[in-house]
């Protein structure tokens, strides 16, 4: 282990002998690493370097994570779930007495690694079950969470009428010249603006509460035992006030889709119904203590609502010429944003049978 490690690591109160780090998971955000201890008894750690230029306000972050890992320490310890702290995330104080530490300008945190612990991306309806009642249940335990409510660790980002002030503004530059080729698709979008506004409406209306939301309801963001029982839910960086329309919206945007989210074939694009009822029925099981009836009812509204967004936001980064989302090839943002306006339709599709699943459960 190098000096930088050594600088880095002696600003955290970590118990025994570090030996060797590595990469740790396929994060495309922060980079991850795991650092080995050489006493058998002891935990190993997870090491990240937060990026700070998603992330612009750390201390707030980081605020907000300690707040809801120690509300969900009490609820696990309150339910008598086996394990206690070693099956939840479990950070280290660095000698500032923070979650986090800076050094040279970068930001750096430590947590004990959950030994035994596995993750998961494929996506099966067994899998899509079980993400769907872990979040609903991440957020029936935050749900009493007191006092003030959390910061928005990223302004805006699942603000729809945020998002579409971006595409107006890259409308009006047409920075990379491209507006020409997208302006029917821009006008359709445009043409619902008001329609996919409804939950921003709703919530000023006080009809829609915000919750404590994950934001990146993935099937990995989730971790399991040798046994595939659930541990705990992790990546809590985007953690914050929001709707539940955004924490199920955006799985089934993700996971419930049958192509690629950037597939060149759009006849592999549409709505798995088989995973979208898995993760459904999840969902509702453990939501059930606190799901409202128009939260349930506006459900389907949510799949849209984040498929039409991610559609918008890909859109409007082509229009701007490729400044946000890393791109792989010069096309890659016109694929994306034509994969994502594929599924939409396949959503406006199968609404009905989506509000009548929902019913039924």
């Amino acid at each position: 282990m190098n000096n930088r490690w050594r600088k880095i690591l002696s600003n955290f109160e970590i118990e025994g002998t570090p030996i060797e780090i590595s990469r740790l998971g396929k994060g495309l955000i922060n980079d991850t690493y795991k650092l080995r201890i050489v006493e058998p008894d002891l935990p190993d750690y997870v090491v990240q370097r937060i990026n700070s230029d998603v992330f612009k306000d750390v201390d707030k972050m980081q605020r907000n994570i300690d707040r809801v890992t120690a509300h969900i320490r009490e609820k696990m310890f309150e339910r008598g779930v086996p394990g206690g702290p070693d099956r939840l995330l479990t950070f280290v104080r660095s000698r500032t007495g923070k979650s986090y530490y800076e050094a040279d300008g970068e930001f750096w945190r430590v947590s004990k690694y959950i030994d035994r612990s596995k993750s998961r991306d494929d996506v099966t309806p067994e899998l899509a079950y079980i993400t769907g009642k872990s979040f609903a249940d991440f957020q029936y335990m935050l749900s009493d969470l007191g006092g003030e409510p959390l910061d928005e660790t990223i302004p805006n980002f699942h603000n729809i009428e945020f998002r579409i002030s971006q595409l107006r503004e890259a409308v009006a530059d047409d920075k990379a010249g491209r507006l020409e080729l997208m302006r029917p698709l821009v006008d359709e979008l445009l043409d619902r603006a008001d329609e996919m506004s409804l939950a921003e409406r709703l919530g000023r209306e006080g009809k829609l509460t915000k919750r404590i939301t994950h934001c990146d309801t993935k099937v990995n963001n989730i971790l399991f035992d040798e046994d595939d029982n659930v541990l705990c839910v992790i990546d809590l960086d985007t953690t914050m006030p929001g709707y539940v329309l955004s924490d199920y919206g955006d799985f089934i945007r993700s996971a419930a889709n049958t192509g690629a989210e950037d597939d060149k074939d759009l006849d592999n694009v549409g709505l798995d119904m088989e995973i979208f009822k898995a993760f459904t029925r999840g969902y509702l099981e453990g939501a059930k203590p606190f799901i409202t009836d128009i939260e349930k009812e506006l459900l389907p509204f949510g799949a849209k609502l984040l498929t039409y967004m991610q559609t918008v936001r890909f859109l409007t980064d082509y229009l701007n010429g490729d400044t946000y989302y890393k791109i792989n090839y010069p096309e890659h943002n016109y694929d994306r944003t034509m994969a994502q306006k594929r599924l939409l339709d396949s959503l406006d599709a199968h609404e009905e049978e989506m509000k009548e699943y929902i019913a039924s459960v």
